[in-house]
């Protein structure tokens, strides 16, 4: 039992607020809501609770114990052991906001370094302290966008390719606004190719925003459109899986100006769904407009290296109707994580995952595509991640699979009706040969029999 006062403590603190016992700090609640009596199960020792809670957690399937072709935006992919090591530290595991650089060194350098990994990967000159996920970092972009033009041009054109969670944030997000408009991300454009967002291009459009490779993993070259947005004044801002950056080109290339994406694949694992961790990064033009923290290196009076946080005061992002955004905070337990990573794989490395997940994917649809019954949708080029259409309801399927071990591709129907019998399969370098041959096996039988 953990007692956090002592009774002297307790009436200590009574005497300083004026009271002389506990129930007087509840006057001012209705008598008969004050103590309600719950209806409780008996108390049970820390003992019991410790193996109550095991039970229930062993209900929960995980990657550790199945075979997993299940992405969709999150991945299962290796994790070296020093990641865990390093971010268990103290100094970085109860970390507050570095408000106070004098006292907050590490946290800062650790930080600037994420951020410099992410500004090299991406091809951009700046990259923030990371945002929530890869569906807040998104729709930042749009929010940057709108305040970029001052709001004179309403138009945010959506490929519908974008990750559909990513494009709800976007709408919920930007729910208040009068004077935005969110085009192009209708399901029926969702097969054809990217460069039918140009016809929604024109001089009232404020950012085009796509994925690269898209929700359905397919790859794409941008430069085409983004030369008409750049034409029309308009920014561009491409939704990146980091990992896919070890093997394609980078945005910049295209000429991006925005570039986010979901962090999640560099060294953090899928944790029932988060927390997670959100790229951004842009063009130094925009660096002032960079919603979020952002840390500069700099030297003291003696000329040492030092951090800071820097070109935006806190106060910009808490002022809701002067600020270019209202979020003020990020996850920096998250991009330590990421920059270990990193740093632990390196350039080589990186591609090399890259690599592993490009073949592995290749092989299974190429496997896949041989079952009567199954065909591969994918047509495009693509990087880890391809579409199938299934000779059953891919409920069922996925029911099979788990039967077998096996968590199954996403189904793509819940997002997207015309694509009822569809499914999104992943393939990363945690699936061997064998894993892929025996997940093509399952797929052959008949669920029915």
């Amino acid at each position: 039992m953990f007692t956090p006062h002592t009774s002297s403590e307790r009436d200590e603190m009574l005497h300083a607020v004026g009271v002389k016992k506990v129930e007087e700090l509840f006057e001012a609640v209705p008598k008969k809501f004050r103590f309600p009596k719950l209806d409780l199960p008996p108390a049970k020792t820390e003992m019991e609770i410790t193996a109550e809670l095991g039970d229930l957690a062993s209900g929960n399937g995980s990657v550790k114990d199945m075979l997993c072709f299940l992405g969709a935006g999150a991945y299962n992919h290796f994790i070296p052991a020093a990641v865990d090591t390093v971010i268990s530290r103290g100094e970085f595991f109860t970390a507050y906001t570095p408000y106070q650089p004098e006292i907050s060194q590490g946290t800062l350098q650790a930080i600037f370094e994420y951020q410099s990994m992410i500004a090299n990967l991406t091809g951009m000159d700046a990259c923030n302290a990371s945002h929530y996920d890869g569906a807040t970092a998104a729709a930042e972009a749009v929010i940057l966008a709108h305040a970029h033009f001052r709001g004179k041009r309403p138009k945010m054109v959506v490929s519908p390719a974008l990750h559909p969670q990513y494009r709800e944030t976007i709408r919920t997000y930007t729910r208040g606004f009068s004077d935005l408009e969110i085009v192009g991300d209708a399901e029926n454009n969702l097969r054809e190719s990217p460069d039918k967002l140009i016809e929604l291009i024109d001089s009232s459009t404020a950012l085009v925003l796509v994925q690269y490779p898209d929700f359905l993993g397919r790859i794409y070259d941008y430069t085409k459109l983004v030369d008409v947005a750049h034409k029309e004044g308009a920014l561009v801002a491409v939704s990146i899986n980091p990992i896919a950056l070890g093997l394609l080109k980078p945005p910049s290339d295209f000429g991006a100006d925005i570039v986010t994406g979901e962090g999640q694949p560099l060294g953090i694992p899928l944790s029932m769904g988060g927390p997670y961790l959100g790229l951004f990064a842009t063009k130094k033009e925009l660096v002032r407009k960079i919603s979020g923290r952002l840390v500069g290196e700099t030297v003291d009076q003696d000329g040492k290296r030092g951090y800071v946080l820097t070109l935006t005061a806190r106060e910009q992002h808490i002022r809701r109707e002067k600020a270019t955004s209202n979020i003020c905070t990020n996850q920096g337990l998250m991009a330590l994580a990421s920059a270990v990573y990193l740093s632990l794989v390196g350039k080589q490395g990186l591609r090399k995952i890259a690599e592993l997940c490009y073949q592995k994917a290749h092989y299974a649809a190429g496997q896949i595509a041989s079952i009567p019954g199954y065909k591969v949708k994918t047509e495009q080029p693509f990087f880890n991640e391809f579409m199938i259409e299934c000779p059953i309801p891919v409920s069922e399927l996925n029911s099979h699979l788990l039967e077998h071990g096996i968590l199954g591709g996403y189904e793509l129907g819940k997002d997207f009706p015309s694509l009822k019998k569809s499914m999104l399969i992943a393939v990363t370098e945690m699936n061997s040969k064998d894993d892929i041959d025996y997940f093509v096996e399952i797929l052959r039988e008949n669920p029915h029999d």
